[in-house]
């Protein structure tokens, strides 16, 4: 068994300072043995990070359409933001990417309305139904409910906009090494969950504005 992270960013994501080094470095520390690193609408860091770690890195995106976030691993060619949702997911499928929905249900950070999601069921590999950066329990409840009612895989994530957030919600399954083979191993995961403290977001946020102040100090 192994055990992975499915979902976190590094500094390549407009909300994130955290280093490629200092993520490898966590996830070593934390014996996590696969980290998805999805940063917002690029791979840049992710395909550097699998330079440096190639046993441990999976290349992924969390992609922004026009009707929420798709969150993709084993991506091989960037997917760019605002695109319709069938357009984006033929592109992940025309990869043979591995492809969920990030947190559909947080209606503080989703768009997802549930018949789009009942549109795009049928393209879909799997959904978050356990996100850490949550602030009401209650969205992981009803992802998990959606994912019972239609028997669709789920997948568990930190969302880690800093290092010290990896870790906290990780799948323990069967080693892959491929989308297809993540798909035959995925439905036998065990989760190892908690929530991060709200905290977090305030992290995220700092991150984001010494970003935009750094953009505005660039165009002077």
């Amino acid at each position: 068994m192994i055990r992975v992270e499915f979902h976190c960013h590094s500094e390549y994501s407009k909300d994130s300072l955290t280093t490629l080094q200092e993520l490898l470095n966590t996830c070593r520390h934390k014996a996590i043995d696969r980290v998805v690193i999805t940063d917002h609408n690029t791979i840049r860091g992710a395909l550097k990070a699998k330079q440096i770690d190639p046993a441990r890195v999976i290349v992924g995106e969390e992609i922004m359409t026009t009707s929420g976030e798709l969150l993709a691993a084993f991506v091989q060619e960037e997917i760019p933001e605002g695109l319709e949702p069938a357009d984006a997911l033929a592109r992940l499928q025309s990869q043979g990417a591995f492809i969920s929905v990030s947190h559909p249900f947080d209606r503080f950070r989703s768009r997802w309305k549930r018949g789009t999601l009942l549109e795009i069921l049928p393209y879909l590999d799997a959904i978050e139904i356990f996100n850490a950066r949550s602030l009401w329990p209650g969205f992981n409840s009803q992802a998990q409910a959606f994912a019972r009612e239609f028997n669709l895989p789920g997948t568990s994530g930190s969302d880690a906009h800093i290092a010290a957030e990896l870790g906290a919600a990780t799948l323990l399954l069967e080693d892959f090494h491929d989308a297809e083979t993540l798909r035959r191993v995925i439905r036998q995961a065990r989760p190892r969950n908690h929530l991060s403290g709200f905290w977090v977001h305030f992290g995220s946020r700092w991150a984001a504005q010494v970003k935009r102040e750094i953009a505005k100090m660039d165009q002077r």
